[in-house]
């Protein structure tokens, strides 16, 4: 059963459980997809309706992020269990030792020692850790591995 026929299912199951909080998650995910789908011209694969997962959980961190800056906990809330539903839709995730592991193998491989590296390590990196650990947590941890790495051989 592919990504998107799962969708569909748990969908029909949330509607039958009442369960209004995951019914409506499923129901924009659902929508994103479509909209992807017309986009795209056609149906899309699991790895495209994984994108579209991954972009509604960076949504919904994003929306915590604001909803918590300007003091909304109520929304905050009812967005952490948003994502809580996303993320299960998800691949796991690298454990930090995990991806620290990865990201000095890559630096030794291609010797990377100074900020001017991150581009090609970025770009060696991610394709190895993609969908299992977020961008931008990657690209802080290989900064402040490059940072180290620089601060060593000073």
């Amino acid at each position: 059963m592919s990504l998107c026929e799962q969708f569909q299912v748990d969908l029909r199951h949330a509607m039958k459980s009442g369960d209004k909080v995951r019914l409506s998650t499923l129901r924009l995910l659902t929508a994103a997809i479509k909209n992807r789908q017309i986009d795209k011209g056609g149906v899309l694969d699991d790895t495209e309706a994984l994108d579209t997962v991954r972009l509604a959980t960076k949504q919904r961190r994003e929306a915590i992020a604001l909803a918590r800056q300007y003091s909304r906990e109520d929304i905050a809330q009812q967005e952490e269990r948003e994502l809580a539903i996303l993320e299960a839709y998800l691949p796991a995730q690298l454990s930090t030792e995990a991806l620290v592991q990865h990201i000095n193998t890559v630096l030794q491989e291609l010797d990377a020692t100074s900020e001017k590296d991150l581009g090609r390590v970025m770009r060696a990196l991610m394709p190895v850790v993609h969908g299992r650990a977020d961008g931008a947590t990657v690209n802080r941890l290989v900064r402040e591995r490059l940072a180290s790495a620089l601060s060593k051989t000073h």
